[in-house]
């Protein structure tokens, strides 16, 4: 989704299995829906993956414990309270809501994963819980996908929302994805709250290892500013309904992957061309290093450059900041070998640069709203990419004035 998508209708197509839900609980200052459900109609097959962070919120040291189990029958989300660096009556209280729903929902409690995203450091208001948990169970609806995607916003100009499908054997199953996040976004989970649900069938391993691998080339390919939240998190649940595919051979779990990697593909990219005040989508695209391991960090360090960030900003065709960049990621390559395009345009090759006749025509791709910068290293057969976001005024803005 981009900008222009912001005000169209938004569309969550149902998954076999499973009810959504979002209500407004009274968390978030500005009254809007923070209280988000989805519940399966019996226990599931779950997996996940969580920040690396060493300031682990609450809700993901909890849930991190109840997914190892490999089964879920519930995710209970809140948004504008991220409860994280909240000590002891942070964990106490992800423990208590969790009962809370669990009781609802006549489920055990560690069937019942949480997630929050918001303000760190704030102690977690119970009371939104106790209260409106009832409501939040009794509005569960297999149509339900819109109201849980609105209600997990924080900063996010529009919701995220992806769908798949896998086919085995003449059986089909839906994956669909609904995630949040614009800031504080960088791999290790890039603060990004995201949720996939399937019908198909499949065990608790082939789940997990799908997803870590989708994972890895997608949700950690990703930088908006540099920021590793404490929250990060993503889940997803397979409800292996009637009539579903079903995962059997390797082959099915690759085919697994793929369609995980399709949604949180268009998630994550979701999620950086809403980088808090962005205006350009941009994926780096290296090619011709020594290794992939090498690529991914040459991706990484300009992707993550802010000179390069402010470059894109301002539409301005600094090829220097970007071969800087490469040049500092500790990959050897030989500058003089090495080619840079943005867009269909060459503006640096082998050390020939870029003709100042030819600079308007590059400017005219940065003003894209998404667009590719390209290089080859010409020092191996090594590929990777990385999605990043021009970084401006507004980004300060809105972070200098978070909290207040």
């Amino acid at each position: 989704m981009t900008s222009s998508e912001e005000e169209l209708p938004l569309q969550v197509p149902p998954v076999p299995g499973f009810r959504f839900s979002g209500i407004a609980g009274g968390i978030k200052a500005s009254g809007g829906p923070d209280l988000a459900l989805i519940a399966a109609d019996g226990a599931v097959t779950a997996a996940g993956v969580f920040t690396r962070n060493l300031l682990c919120a609450a809700p993901v040291v909890l849930s991190r414990t109840r997914v190892a189990l490999g089964r879920a029958r519930a995710v209970l989300v809140n948004s504008g309270n991220a409860n994280a660096a909240t000590g002891e009556a942070g964990f106490t209280a992800a423990l208590r809501t969790s009962a809370w729903l669990a009781e609802a929902l006549g489920c055990p409690v560690d069937e019942v994963l949480v997630a929050s995203t918001g303000v760190i450091g704030v102690p977690l208001p119970e009371a939104p819980f106790e209260a409106h948990v009832g409501a939040l169970v009794d509005a569960l609806d297999e149509d339900g996908g819109a109201g849980f995607a609105r209600a997990i916003l924080t900063t996010d100009r529009w919701p995220k929302v992806a769908q798949a499908q896998l086919e085995l054997r003449g059986l089909s199953a839906p994956v669909v994805g609904i995630a949040k996040g614009a800031g504080m976004i960088h791999p290790d989970m890039a603060t990004t709250l995201a949720f996939v649900v399937t019908s198909a069938a499949v065990s608790p391993e082939q789940l997990q290892r799908a997803l870590t691998r989708a994972t890895d080339e997608t949700f950690n390919r990703i930088t908006v500013d540099g920021d590793t939240s404490t929250n990060d998190t993503i889940l997803c649940l397979a409800s292996g309904a009637p009539g579903a595919a079903r995962v059997e051979s390797e082959g099915d779990e690759a085919a697994l992957e793929t369609a995980i990697r399709t949604v949180l593909a268009e998630l994550s990219e979701s999620i950086v061309a809403d980088g808090e005040g962005a205006e350009h989508r941009v994926r780096i695209v290296v090619e011709g290093a020594p290794s992939d391991a090498g690529a991914v960090d040459v991706a990484r360090t300009v992707a993550t450059s802010l000179l390069v960030k402010t470059a894109l900003h301002g539409c301005d065709p600094n090829w220097g900041r970007l071969l800087a960049a490469a040049g500092r990621a500790g990959v050897p390559f030989d500058p003089a070998a090495a080619t840079v395009r943005i867009g269909h345009v060459v503006v640096y090759d082998r050390g020939q640069v870029l003709d100042p006749s030819d600079e308007p025509r590059v400017v005219a791709v940065m003003r894209a709203p998404s667009y590719r910068i390209e290089f080859d290293l010409g020092a191996g057969k090594g590929r990777a990419h990385y999605d990043t976001c021009d970084l401006g005024h507004a980004y300060v803005t809105v972070n200098a004035d978070y909290r207040t």
